[in-house]
Order: C-alpha cells, then structure tokens, then sequence
C-alpha cells in the first residue's frame, strides 16, 4: 500500500529546465509557470540549465534570477546533450519533489498540478503521456512504436507508451538518478530501470512556442536510439554470436554437398561469381559483427576515462543561496 506524501506546507517543489537556444520563449515560459507554482503552496524553485546556447538565453536566465531569487541557472561549458543536461538538472535540484520539463512549452505546467497530486497519492514517480502524437512526421510515428517495441523486446525493460522526459520525482527516484555516473544515458530507461511506484497523467501536447518543429533530425533519432539499445541490452552481440554459428553450419553442410557432388560426379572447377558473392557476403556480415562490437567497446572507451558527465561554466541564485546543489558536479566518477 502507498503512503501518502503529507501535507503540501511542509514539501518542496524543484523543476528542473534544460535550455539550448531557448531565448525567445523563457519569458512566455515563466510568465505560465510561476502562477502554477505559486498556487500549490508548496515552496518551490526552478534551476535552468544552460546546454551551450548560442543565442541570448543566458542572458534571459540572468534577468530572470534578478527578478525572482527562486529562479536558479546552470550554464555548461559546452553542449553535451540534453540527456547530460537533465542528469546536471537533478544534481542540482534540492526540492521532495523534482519535476522535469522542456523549455519549449510543449510541457504545459497546468499539468503540474496534476502530478502532485498523484505524487501525494504514493507514487514515486509521475509521467506525462501523450495523448496523441499528431504533431510528429509519420516518419517519426513509426520510428517512435518501433523503436519502443524493439528496446522492450532486447532490454526486457518496458516504457510507457507515449511517455517522455516530463515527469515528476519523488526524491528519492532523484537520488537514485543521481547514482548513475555512465555517460551514454538514455534517462527513459533509466526512470523505468530505478523501479518505485509510478503512474502517469494524460496530456495534451501544445505548438511550440515559435511555431517551429522539433530540432530532433533523423540522424540525432538514430543515435539516440543507439544508445538506449545498447545501455540496456547485449543482444545485438548475441545476436552476432548466432549469426556466427549459423553461417558455419551453413558452410559446414555446403562442404558437404561439395564433397557428395565431388565423390559422384568427380572434380568441379567453383565459378568466378559465385567466389565472388560468397566472398562479398562473409566478408560483410565480418563488418557488421565488428561495427556492433565496435558500438560496444567504444561505450567502454569512453567509461574507463572517467571524464566528468559535464562541467559547469557558472551559476547563478546557487551559491549566493547556500544550495546543496553546489555540491552537484561531484557526481560520482563524474566530478566537474
């Protein structure tokens, strides 16, 4: 049975914001977020976290904090990715409660209000889900419920059908988060993988504040689905593995239909193109294995070095408030 979380007057409420290039919409962002806030009664904060903007946003970020102390800002030293800049986000976030969202306002913050109150039902954990995907390519529809279904079937890990990164977390599901040090995140399985109590809140997903698209291309998509392929599963080196034992019993029983074909009808000279395909054909699945071996040892590579996850440039509303936050960088093996 859940217990519930108590009263709102004595809970805190952290919202955690990766930003890259966002400066035309953090007003209109704050100016619906800060009444939705204010009206749970809770204490809360919001740490934006700069991901190497380009454009005026951190000068936005700036302003903001001037005029409200409860605005908090990160500013990375370069981009390393949103899921690198959501880790930065949680390690800094001090709140009970910690929510996550995008700076695009395609997270509306009226459903806030709505993940609370599931959080002070029990759950640990409160996701948003989509209630349509009108807004995305049919390209990118497909390419979504595929790669959902290919990552549950290898992982053995599940994620919640239209879910995404706007959800809320109990503490301790932060503290969890915050255990991971790994550098090729994919954080949708890391929230299913934690486990606790979780459920999710429907949504409606509205334009982006500029009337643009996603800046997710097809080439970021296929990546990113990479690296939550290979985070959770070996199957594709298994796989390679029974592809390997398959061709050699292949070539085992053809050495046996030469040999039978020989012994009846006596010496055959092997044709030119079917050397040459036979050649071409071993010779690409060699390639293949070695590229999903390669996927792997790289991860590898890049854990054993034990870089930081990412460095922060500057803060702003952290240390002037005493913030445990500031002790954020120093995840572990992953101290900035």
């Amino acid at each position: 049975m859940r217990a519930a979380k108590g009263p709102a007057s004595l809970k805190t409420l952290s919202v955690v914001i990766p930003v890259f290039n966002e400066e035309r919409g953090l007003d209109a962002l704050f100016g619906k977020l800060k009444p939705v806030l204010d009206a749970t009664g809770m204490s809360w904060d919001v740490t934006f976290v700069d991901d190497g903007s380009k454009d005026a946003s951190c000068q936005v970020m700036r302003r903001l904090n001037a005029s409200d102390n409860r605005i908090k800002a990160v500013f990375l030293s370069r981009n390393f990715g949103k899921e690198i800049a959501v880790a930065a986000g949680l390690s800094y976030a001090t709140g009970d409660a910690v929510v996550i969202m995008d700076a695009d306002l395609q997270h509306p913050p009226e459903t806030i209000p709505l993940f609370l109150a599931k959080w002070r039902d029990g759950f640990d954990i409160v996701y948003g889900q989509r209630d349509d995907r009108a807004s995305d390519s049919p390209f990118r529809r497909l390419f979504s419920r595929g790669f959902y279904k290919t990552f549950e079937s290898m992982s053995g890990t599940s994620l919640p059908d239209g879910a995404g990164d706007f959800r809320l977390l109990d503490r301790k599901a932060v503290d969890a988060m915050n255990s991971f040090s790994e550098r090729s995140r994919f954080n949708k399985g890391l929230y299913a993988w934690i486990g606790f109590s979780s459920t999710g809140v429907d949504y409606h997903v509205p334009p982006r504040f500029d009337g643009g698209t996603s800046r997710w291309r097809p080439r970021q998509l296929w990546h990113f689905a990479l690296d939550g392929i290979v985070s959770f599963s070996t199957v594709p080196l298994r796989i390679w593995s029974y592809m390997g034992l398959l061709v050699s019993m292949g070539a085992f029983g053809y050495l046996l239909v030469f040999l039978t074909r020989t012994i009846i009808f006596g010496n055959e000279v092997p044709g030119f193109p079917s050397l040459l395909v036979s050649v071409m054909f071993f010779g690409g699945i060699q390639l293949i294995s070695l590229g999903v071996i390669g996927e792997y040892m790289g991860r590898i590579y890049d854990e054993v070095k034990g870089r930081p996850l990412f460095i922060v440039a500057d803060e702003v509303g952290i240390a002037a408030q005493g913030q445990a936050g500031k002790q954020a960088p120093r995840l572990p093996t992953s101290a900035a």
